[in-house]
């Protein structure tokens, strides 16, 4: 399931032409949470963007988010997101 998930994550973040992707299932942090009933629900991105090249904090998460919308709230419970231009 948790691969799943992420492969679905992976798919919708690479219209953002990534240089560096990872994404870190952190589900057993939250076990026994509402959010975690099935499994895989709780992600960490870690996402490096030319295309976050000038954009505030608020502006480079609203691009993740518009990306992976359609999987919140469910399949995905709740998104930590590092998401930063490339230096």
């Amino acid at each position: 399931m948790s691969t799943e998930r992420m492969d679905q994550l992976k798919e919708r973040l690479q219209a953002l032409a990534p240089t560096q992707l990872d994404i870190i299932d952190e589900s057993h942090f939250h076990a026994g949470h509402a959010g975690s009933k099935d499994g895989a629900s709780h992600f960490r991105i870690v996402i490096r963007s030319d295309q976050f090249t000038g954009l505030s904090t608020l502006a480079r998460h609203r691009l993740v988010y518009d990306r992976v919308h359609d999987l919140m709230p469910y399949p995905i419970h709740a998104l930590a997101i590092d998401a930063k231009a490339n230096q």
